[in-house]
């Protein structure tokens, strides 16, 4: 049986890609905290299924994006913001 002996480079075929820019927190570049109020600026961090989107889609920092977080559940909890995705039948 002949085995195969090719090294493996350390960044594999995704390593060779060059990195994009990093994305500049929105909240710390203005100055402001995530408030569960504010449901036009939260509504960019939740996709179309309710779900919170991860930091590396958004850019926000993790200290931002815990406190995130915590707004998206308090608005969904004081139905600001749908919990779920509305279902519509065809």
């Amino acid at each position: 049986m002949e085995r195969n002996n090719r090294t493996r480079s350390a960044g594999g075929a995704s390593g060779n890609r060059p990195r994009g820019r990093r994305r500049e927190c929105e909240f710390t570049k203005l100055g402001i905290l995530p408030d569960y109020k504010d449901i036009k600026r939260l509504q960019k961090y939740v996709t179309a299924q309710g779900k919170i989107l991860p930091r590396r889609r958004t850019g926000v920092t993790a200290k931002m994006q815990r406190r995130l977080s915590i707004a998206i559940k308090r608005a969904r909890h004081l139905a600001l913001l749908p919990a779920a995705p509305s279902h519509t039948r065809g």
